[in-house]
């Protein structure tokens, strides 16, 4: 049975170790290292431990005892119900130590990559339509001019790469943040997955938001366990985000020599959700380089990573990438790697209306009272210095300026010509030559 949570189609839970399709032997010593990790005995409590439903837990606790790995006990736990508890055998503990020193990875059971992309699909981005009134929404803490809207609006629906580029300032990363908030529903974010027998972690709470889930009343009559595969972890869709420290290595898949086990990069990590590259142009590699390396993933819906030994495979790429930067793009791009960024936003600047109403919302929000004089002096005398070029980011930082100062007077919040002209001076540095 599918369940549907906020409109995505949650994992199917697995009926039997059959339905798991990873190896055998695998999900055998993943089992052994958690008992013997954990100190866990009784079903329910090993079940929990590997994410597996009991019914499956149970068949594979009674495979491993057919190998005399597991035995029972003898002691029924009367805090777990009456449940038979079990424990590892001399061999069992000997297996166990074997397959933590060929990886030290336990818990939760991987899903195996091809049915991870089975869920991409079901839950991807594309799959998204957001409407002008969910974007104003999310964008309403921001003054916008209606056009730009009107050209995120399509970028957003569409799941394809979006190029945000202006001068420094105006909001680039704060409209990125609220197409996030945009999207407003939960995926599934899967703990680990499996490919070729190596395990590659993929939840990261820094990373995914977890959403709240009701724990089950065990004497309740309507259960919620065995809905769906609880390998995955319900979340909020990811965003990542990152800036001048990006760096190629950091789209790898990185490997654990101690665990011997890979986490996954930064782009898988973020598949169902918004990857955001601020300040391209700020990091090491030239951005040509780094939208190089994105091509193929976003033309085609996939990326090949690699292993240790070298083998290369695919995992689905299904991630909306925002490049933000505050040069021109002809400046740091050819037309080869344009021509594959869907949409190109330019980011400007407000007009003299839009910078007005921004600093009225500071105010209001930060209760410092506007001052006419104090608003007719910013206007005629400090912006026609810099040919009246407005930025988003201004307000904010004058009207800091003027409550620090007041704070450090020990006056109330109030605005003035003279305030004004103490808190720009700190908004410019001016050209002079330091003498050495």
């Amino acid at each position: 049975m599918n369940i549907q949570t906020n409109a995505v189609v949650a994992p199917p839970a697995p009926r039997s170790l059959e339905q798991m399709r990873l190896p055998i032997v695998m999900m055998r010593d993943i089992l052994l290292k958690t008992i013997f990790r954990k100190n866990v005995e009784v079903v329910s409590e090993i079940a929990k431990s590997i994410s597996l439903p009991i019914p499956v837990t149970q068949e594979l606790v009674d495979m491993a005892r057919t190998q005399k790995l597991i035995e029972a006990t003898g002691t029924l736990h009367a805090n777990s119900g009456g449940e038979m508890g079990y424990q590892l055998t001399d061999s069992g503990k000997a297996r166990a130590l074997d397959a933590l020193s060929q990886s030290e990875y336990y818990g939760s059971m991987p899903v195996p990559l091809e049915v991870y992309a089975e869920q991409v699909k079901r839950q991807s981005i594309k799959n998204i339509q957001i409407t002008r009134e969910e974007l104003t929404g999310a964008m309403g803490h921001l003054i916008l001019p209606n056009e730009l809207l009107s050209h995120l609006g399509p970028a957003v629906s569409s799941g394809r790469s979006i190029l945000m580029y202006g001068p420094p300032g105006n909001g680039k990363s704060s409209i990125s943040n609220g197409i996030r908030d945009a999207l407003g529903d939960k995926i599934y974010i899967p703990r680990a997955i499996e490919y070729s027998g190596q395990v590659i972690t993929v939840y990261d709470p820094i990373v995914h938001s977890a959403a709240e889930e009701q724990e089950d009343d065990p004497n309740s009559l309507r259960r919620t366990s065995g809905r769906y595969d609880t390998r995955y972890v319900l979340c909020e869709r990811p965003t990542v985000v990152t800036g001048g420290e990006l760096s190629l290595s950091m789209l790898d898949l990185v490997y654990n020599p101690t665990a011997r086990t890979y986490q996954a990069p930064l782009q898988l990590k973020s598949s169902g959700g918004v990857f955001i590259v601020d300040d391209l142009g700020r990091q090491e590699e030239p951005p040509q380089a780094l939208v190089n390396r994105w091509i193929v993933p976003l033309e085609e819906g996939r990326d090949i990573l690699a292993l240790q030994s070298g083998e290369k495979f695919e995992v689905p790429f299904d991630t909306l990438v925002i490049f933000s930067t505050n040069f021109h793009p002809n400046e740091i791009f050819d037309k080869a790697a344009l021509r594959r960024i869907f949409f190109k936003i330019k980011i400007d600047g407000p007009c003299q209306e839009d910078y007005l109403k921004i600093f009225a919302l500071v105010a209001r929000k930060k209760k410092m009272p506007l001052n006419e004089k104090a608003l007719v002096y910013l206007m005629k005398e400090k912006y026609p210095t810099i040919d009246n070029i407005y930025a988003n980011y201004q307000p904010v930082f004058l009207i800091d300026q003027m409550i620090a100062i007041c704070e450090f007077e020990g006056i109330p919040y109030q605005m003035s010509p003279e305030l004004i002209e103490r808190a720009w001076a700190n908004m410019f540095v001016k050209d002079e030559k330091i003498v050495h």
